[in-house]
């Protein structure tokens, strides 16, 4: 006994969702965007979280103020070079 089934058995029930597809491209492109805003001000943000933490941990070690303001530069582009390195090497594994 032959069963003869379609090529695509659920199509002609989902044929009417098709052009309803299209659209979520834009949503995820609009949710791509807006995790990474998020995730650069979160990162912008712990970068100027070290920065001032680094600055205050120099000012109690009895550095002069323009010491202390270099530590603190230093360690804000430390931090944001090692979140730049961090996302090209996670691009690089997952693409």
């Amino acid at each position: 006994m032959f069963i003869l089934l379609p090529v695509n058995p659920g199509e002609p029930r989902f044929r009417d969702l098709r052009p309803r597809q299209h659209p979520t491209v834009y949503r995820e492109i609009a949710v791509t965007l807006a995790v990474v805003l998020l995730t650069t001000a979160f990162v912008t943000v712990v970068a100027l979280l070290a920065a001032a933490g680094a600055g205050k941990l120099a000012r109690m070690d009895h550095a002069s103020y323009p010491t202390a303001l270099t530590r603190a530069a230093a360690t804000f582009a430390a931090v944001i070079t090692l979140a730049a390195v961090v996302t090209g090497t996670l691009t690089a594994l997952l693409t």
